[in-house]
């Protein structure tokens, strides 16, 4: 039974944190549409804001474990809800992110997103769209930074499985850069969708690098094996059984 006290709460942090991004994106707006910088600047304010909210109004607290990735890197990251996307753009330097084409649509988050450099996909076309994805990382890449990619492709509860898909491993042939795996536990206390958020400590661990050079089957195995071991032990730390499924409320 979900706590009446805690429910409100998370109404007030949700509330709050959407007209968060309203108000900064309206603020740095300017200084976003003459660079990039004031748009990376906007985000991670944002993201910061978000963290720390979490904190107080509904007790999530956030933690980074591993070595944090720099330079030229593909972060291939478990996926679970907002909070990992969050986390992850105010852990690392300078991240874009390969997203869903519906998303560069949206206020706001659509806006930034094409100033920050983010590639959008069309999940529908499959084999097309990532031969385009791939296209359009390396018309990109005009700096140094982290592309972050989900590679199950949405969003996963708790419990739940979803395959990974190849698209991953064929950023990782074409760029031929290092893939860090990143697992998480962040759907245990905030859920993919919903309002009610539990306190805790949500968690996303940044593990050891996978160095170009790995043919694609065992590249695909290697990389689910790691980070779903991973998340399930951080989410069986959170006191969560990966083999339920958290009920989206």
């Amino acid at each position: 039974m979900k706590n009446p006290v805690q429910w409100l709460r998370s109404l007030a942090f949700t509330v709050q944190m959407y007209l968060a991004m309203l108000v900064l994106g309206i603020v740095f707006a300017p200084w976003a549409v003459v660079s990039p910088k004031g748009a990376r600047t906007a985000c991670k304010t944002y993201a910061r804001w978000v963290i720390w909210t979490a904190r107080w109004m509904v007790g999530i607290r956030c933690e980074l474990r591993g070595q944090v990735p720099d330079g030229e890197v593909i972060v291939a990251a478990k996926h679970q809800s907002f909070l990992d996307i969050i986390m992850i753009f105010n852990a690392v330097p300078s991240a874009r992110f390969i997203m869903k084409r519906e998303l560069m649509w949206t206020p706001v988050i659509g806006v930034y997103a094409k100033r920050l450099g983010c590639v959008p996909v069309n999940r529908g076309k499959r084999g097309a769209a990532i031969a385009k994805m791939v296209k359009d990382v390396a018309k990109e890449s005009t700096e140094p930074g982290q592309l972050i990619i989900y590679s199950q492709g949405t969003r996963v509860a708790p419990g739940a499985k979803k395959p990974y898909k190849i698209g991953t491993a064929v950023l990782y042939e074409g760029l031929s850069q290092p893939c860090i795996p990143a697992a998480t536990n962040v759907g245990v206390f905030w859920p993919r969708s919903g309002i009610y958020r539990k306190p805790g400590l949500a968690v996303v661990e940044f593990l050891e690098p996978m160095q170009p050079g790995i043919r694609r089957a065992e590249f695909m195995e290697q990389l689910e094996e790691l980070v779903e071991t991973r998340s399930d032990a951080l989410m069986r730390e959170a006191g969560f059984n990966p083999g339920q499924t958290v009920p989206q409320v």
